[in-house]
């Protein structure tokens, strides 16, 4: 059984991302000489991972066929909830951040009582979860379009096998 183009390009998409979350933001907040130059690091890159999102989320809704894998529905929902969030995150929640960034004038919003800080903190969040939630997303689909189609049952309760 062979992996479907979309799921491939979920994947490559999902893999990049996890490398993107758990590897390369993490090193550069650890070896970058302040944290203002890792955000500016992780600021250039995330629009790439979010614009990617969706426009994988929608060749992997192109690509879908209906009738291989389970769930095709769930696996739809799955998708806009992938593009979705990469839509929130790139479009609402990165120039808020990029305005903060500019307010703050390049330093590292070091201060606990700055209210920069706290919203900054709120927005960072936000991105967060978009992100993963895309990334479920990609996982969800990518899991339900490998299973195998459940058997349907005709009115007289014989089982239906999905067309190949």
């Amino acid at each position: 059984m062979s992996a479907s183009p979309g799921s491939l390009l979920l994947a490559a998409w999902l893999g990049a991302s996890t490398l993107f979350a758990t590897v390369v933001a993490p090193a550069a907040f650890a070896v970058l000489p302040s944290r203002s130059l890792a955000g500016a690091l992780v600021g250039r890159v995330l629009p790439t991972v979010y614009t990617a999102g969706i426009v994988v989320a929608v060749a992997a809704m192109v690509l879908d066929r209906r009738g291989s894998g389970r769930a095709p529905r769930a696996r739809r929902a799955a998708l806009v909830v992938m593009a979705v969030a990469c839509a929130i995150a790139q479009l609402v929640v990165a120039p808020r951040i990029e305005r903060l960034r500019a307010e703050d004038g390049g330093g590292d919003m070091l201060t606990q009582e700055d209210a920069r800080r706290a919203a900054f903190g709120r927005l960072h969040t936000a991105s967060a979860v978009c992100l993963l939630l895309a990334m479920l997303g990609a996982g969800t689909t990518i899991v339900l379009g490998a299973l195998p189609a459940r058997a349907r049952r005709t009115q007289a309760g014989e089982p239906v096998t999905a067309p190949p």
